[in-house]
């Protein structure tokens, strides 16, 4: 009699870059940390002839670090399946029925381009691989979730002809970094941050996302999308609504969802302060269309329009090609009342939480300057993350992984938190258009923040 399993993982796309840099060496990690339990099947589907021996020494030939295959070969099994063939998909169930009991956790992860999105999920409603009421299994997905909002609405009615929404986990594999899980914890668990985090006392809000890579292998991929929908669509609007939401009722899933789709409710932007670029050289890389107008850097100011941040400046950026590596979130503080009695210069307060490439929070002070002279410096309170982490931190992907596998919803995005953000993009996109607004050529971040300060003058 066939063994069953507690947990099965059938991922498609096992042969693609997803699969082979992210997703497999965060399953070797839950499984050497005993995270996942022993009786986990990870099936790895793909159109090729490989065994589950062949499939490995394929994934060891791609990856450029170390992965412990033989750690990953009990628990893998390699089916070929031609994603367009129902008879396959026909075959795989049956495959997963034999392994399964009615406990058995079955998660289905579609580690494929968007293009094949809709024909995988079509099939696997109609194969009954996942059916609808069965709270045991689900559908993943990544982003993204469309290309603008007509298209993001389409897709979603066809998961939902097959899916219920509990059912559908779309993966911002942002939400699963640690410093963005950790925004709520320095938010509400210190009340120094807790009773200052309002208009009354927050000056400006800075969301950064830089990158000094250029697009590199993603050609296909980015040039439909740009620098708006890749980052700003997703991850941007995201850290924005949690450092933005108001207190949840608790710090479930849904009360957490609630709470931040308010505050896309609540977006508007300044569009006399968009400014969008493409990095020199955009235009030669290869497959890149020729006179292609994709942004390859944004920024805008923008408003929250709640009691709690009415007025105060959220400035977002993001860009290739820039001067170094780098996505944070500052929070600036206002001068405080007493500046005048000091008759010196003081700095505002800054809190810095680091998303990439080091995890951590800083935050700025006023200090005096040892000695005998009357002066003030600026000073830090800097705390690594990363740096004091027993062993290494976990990936976005293990956190994910492991969520999904316990049916914890909590880092993954609900579709009005899509559908508003979509909204917001859209008439962004559409600004430019109607506006005319340049697309700047830069050869240098430098030409780019010298422009955004003359326009709005706030120093990035």
């Amino acid at each position: 009699m066939q063994n069953t399993y507690n947990t099965i993982l059938t991922i498609f796309g096992s042969t693609g870059d997803l699969t082979i840099r992210k997703l497999l060496p965060a399953i070797e990690k839950l499984l050497k940390e005993k995270l996942l339990d022993d009786k986990t099947l990870i099936i790895a589907v793909g159109r090729r002839d490989y065994t589950d021996h062949t499939y490995l020494q394929f994934v060891e030939k791609e990856l450029k670090v170390p992965l412990d295959t033989k750690a990953l070969e009990p628990y893998l099994n390699y089916f070929k399946l031609n994603v367009e063939a129902i008879d396959d998909y026909v075959a795989l169930k049956a495959f997963i029925d034999e392994r399964s009991d009615e406990n058995t956790r079955k998660a289905y992860y579609l580690a494929v381009g968007p293009e094949l999105l809709k024909g995988i999920a079509t099939m696997i409603g109609t194969s009954k691989l996942v059916e609808k009421e069965d709270i045991r299994s689900s559908i993943t997905f990544e982003k993204p979730f469309g290309s603008d909002l007509e298209s993001a609405q389409a897709i979603n009615q066809l998961l939902w002809t097959y899916f219920d929404e509990k059912q559908i986990y779309r993966i911002d594999h942002y939400l699963g970094k640690e410093m963005i899980q950790n925004i709520l914890t320095v938010r509400f668990a210190n009340k120094i941050f807790e009773s200052a985090w309002n208009n009354h006392t927050i000056k400006n809000v800075k969301i950064y996302a830089k990158e000094t890579d250029t697009i590199l292998s993603r050609a296909g991929y980015y040039d439909t999308s740009g620098a708006l929908k890749d980052m700003v669509q997703s991850h941007l609007l995201q850290m924005l609504s949690l450092i933005a939401m108001e207190v949840p009722r608790s710090y479930q899933s849904e009360d957490l969802k609630n709470e931040k789709v308010e505050v896309l409710k609540k977006l508007r932007y300044d569009r006399k302060s968009l400014v969008i670029g493409q990095y020199d050289g955009y235009q030669n890389e290869p497959n890149i269309t020729k006179g292609s107008k994709t942004e390859t850097f944004v920024f805008f100011k923008a408003f929250v329009d709640t009691p709690r941040f009415k007025g105060v400046p959220f400035y977002l950026m993001t860009g290739k090609a820039l001067e170094q590596k780098e996505s944070v979130i500052i929070i600036e503080f206002e001068e405080t009342s007493e500046q005048h009695k000091f008759d010196l210069p003081l700095f505002t307060n800054k809190l810095y939480i680091k998303i990439a490439p080091l995890d951590g929070i800083s935050l700025t002070l006023n200090s005096k300057v040892p000695g005998l002279r009357n002066a003030v410096e600026e000073v830090d309170l800097d705390y690594c993350v990363a740096c004091n982490a027993v062993g290494n931190l976990p990936e976005a992907y293990e956190k994910l992984i492991l969520d999904m596998t316990k049916h914890s919803k909590s880092l993954f995005t609900r579709w009005d938190e899509i559908e508003l953000s979509w909204q917001f993009i859209d008439q962004v996109k559409q600004d430019i258009q109607n506006k005319q607004i340049p697309l700047r050529i830069y050869k240098s971040a430098e030409e780019l923040y010298s422009l955004i300060e003359t326009m709005t003058g706030e120093k990035l």
